[in-house]
Order: structure tokens, then C-alpha cells, then sequence
């Protein structure tokens, strides 16, 4: 009998140390002045305006942490780091991380007081309306609808190879924030045409980004609240992390507007951090749904099998689950 350790329970309970080293490094822009070359502990002290009694050892626990590299003396992006967490390139990803860092850290500390009342715990909780608040604050709002670019990023790429594009020629994703999944989709399919639908102050934030991508003559934006108007009426509507928002009346209301929506024919994709119909190993989607108590006063995440109830419920006729990449899936819906 092998004998038995404490080290995985320590090394999970104590996970939040390995969490904060990366988000402060994040929020210092460490990356980002690593991307323009490697730096020696004491140039990198200075350029980060760090007091020099610990910087060394937050160095060298971020090459511990497989973070940074150093060799003689010099410390350098990884290939990962340096592609994704340099702020001055396209795929940077670290917006997720500054509103985790920013926001999800604190309210993450009053979980067991969320788990104990089944109440939001936000900065927004006390008002219940968490989108409200943030909408309301172009600021914290362009902030936002960047972080949801940096978790779409990749589910973007994967729904854009793996989902038969060919036999569409018209979509929109509902809840676009800034655009990511349509600018990723019609880049990869030239055919086609569409855009975005969320709330009418997304528009600023859509619009630029469209522009910068230059696919202003193929996409556009589609200005409504999903509850009270109808959707527009394409070939293809995404919704990507957008019922987990919400309790299971509004995700029933929102899959029956969908399919009002869609000609014979047409399809739903909605991708999510699906969490395993044994719900047992994909641990990233049942915390999400602990995420979506903190943050919501309803919402939860949900299985492949949950989803498709659902779609059938709404009277889609076929559906299917299919893996993007790491916890993310989409199912489908065909009317």
C-alpha cells in the first residue's frame, strides 16, 4: 500500500499563491517589457518599480512556475507568455486575468458566504443587477467586452474550422461583446456575412473593433436587449457564454427565441465550459457555474446532455455536442 500524502491537498489549497503571482505579474505589464527583450533581475526591479527586498524571488518563482525563462542571469518570455501575455500583440489574453485580478479575486474570497445563502456576491450583488452596473460605465464596459475577447479567442477558432460553414451564408452571435467570434468566423469563411447583437452601448466597442479588423462591409451590429426583442433572423445564431448568465426559465426563453428565429433548416451553436454529463472531471466548468454564483443571482453552467433537453424542448430536431478545445464545447441545434 502506497503511503498516503497531504502534498495534493496543500498544493490545491494553497493554489491561490501560484493564481496571484501570475495576475500581479499581469498587472505590472511584467510581459510585456520582457517582450521587447531579455532583462537581468535589477534592470527589471527598476523598470517595474518594485521594492527590492522580494523582486528576486518573484522573478524566480514565476521560472518556477514555468512563467518566465532565465539563463545567465537574463530573464525572457516563454513562447507562451510572450505570444499571449504581451500587451502590445493581437493575441494577448491577459484581459481575462486583469478583470480576474481586478474584480474575481476579491469576490472569489466570499465564496462560502455564497455557497451558504445561494447569493451573489459582487461588487454589484447588493443592487442584483450585475450586467446593469456594468453597462452603465463606458469605462468598466470596454473593459469587460475585451476580457470576453480573451476567453473567446480560442472557442472562436475551433467553432470556425469544425462547424460546416459552407452550408450558411448569413449569422449573427448574440452577445458579441467586442466581436471576436464574428471576426474570427468571417475571416476563415469569406462567404459569408453578418455581425454581433448585444446591447445598444456595446455598439462603440463592436464598431471599432470591426473597423480595425477591417470587415466593416460583411459585418455590422444589431442593437436589442435578447429578452425583449426579437432576433435578428439569419442562418446561423451563436451564443457563446451567455446561458450560463442566467437561471432556467431565462435560458428556456432564450433557446425558444433562437428558434423563432432561424429558418428550416438554420442552427443554434451555444458554447460554454460544458461541464461532463458524469460531472465528475471537468473541473474548470463546475467552478465556472460557482463563478456564475458569485456573480449572478441566478445563473449556472450545465451539461452537453442539459443543453440538448433544452434545444429539443424549444423544438430544435437534431442536436449534438461537439469539443472545441480545452473545457470549452458547443452544442448544436438544427431547426
Amino acid at each position: 500500500m502506497s503511503q498516503l500524502s497531504p502534498e495534493k491537498i496543500l498544493g490545491l489549497g494553497l493554489g491561490f499563491w501560484n493564481s496571484k503571482a501570475l495576475l500581479s505579474a499581469v498587472e505590472l505589464g511584467l510581459f510585456t517589457v520582457l517582450a521587447e527583450g531579455p532583462a537581468d533581475a535589477e534592470t527589471l526591479r527598476v523598470r517595474l518599480g518594485l521594492h527590492e527586498r522580494s523582486a528576486r524571488d518573484f522573478f524566480d518563482a514565476l521560472v518556477a512556475l514555468g512563467m518566465l525563462e532565465r539563463e545567465n542571469g537574463l530573464y525572457r518570455n516563454t513562447a507562451e507568455t510572450d505570444l499571449f501575455l504581451d500587451r502590445a500583440k493581437p493575441s494577448y489574453v491577459g484581459q481575462i486575468l486583469e478583470m480576474s485580478n481586478l474584480r474575481l479575486f476579491s469576490s472569489w474570497n466570499r465564496l462560502t458566504e455564497a455557497l451558504r445563502t445561494g447569493a451573489a456576491q459582487s461588487e454589484n450583488a447588493a443592487e442584483g443587477d450585475f450586467f446593469g452596473a456594468l453597462y452603465a460605465d463606458p469605462e468598466k464596459l470596454r473593459g469587460f467586452l475585451t476580457a470576453m475577447s480573451g476567453i473567446s479567442a480560442g472557442p472562436a477558432q475551433a467553432i470556425a474550422a469544425k462547424f460546416p460553414w459552407r452550408d450558411y451564408k448569413t449569422f449573427v452571435d448574440v452577445g458579441c461583446a467586442q466581436g471576436m467570434v464574428p471576426v474570427t468566423v468571417a475571416r476563415a469563411h469569406p462567404h459569408l456575412t453578418g455581425g454581433g447583437f448585444d446591447l445598444p452601448q456595446v455598439r462603440p466597442v463592436f464598431d471599432d473593433f470591426i473597423a480595425q479588423n477591417g470587415l466593416s462591409d460583411r459585418l455590422r451590429f444589431y442593437p436589442g436587449d435578447f429578452f425583449d426583442d426579437a432576433l435578428p433572423k439569419v442562418d446561423v445564431i451563436v451564443m457563446g457564454h451567455i446561458l450560463h448568465d442566467w437561471n432556467l426559465e431565462e435560458k428556456r426563453l432564450l433557446l425558444a427565441k433562437a428558434y423563432e428565429a432561424l429558418p428550416k433548416g438554420g442552427a443554434l451553436i451555444v458554447y460554454e465550459a460544458l461541464i461532463d454529463d458524469e460531472r465528475k472531471t471537468n473541473a474548470f466548468g463546475l467552478l465556472m457555474s460557482l463563478n456564475m454564483l458569485i456573480e449572478t443571482p441566478g445563473g449556472f453552467d450545465y451539461t452537453g446532455a442539459d443543453c440538448q433537453g433544452w434545444m429539443r424542448d424549444a423544438g430544435f430536431a437534431q442536436t449534438r455536442v461537439e469539443h472545441l478545445l480545452g473545457p470549452d464545447s458547443m452544442v448544436i441545434g438544427v431547426r
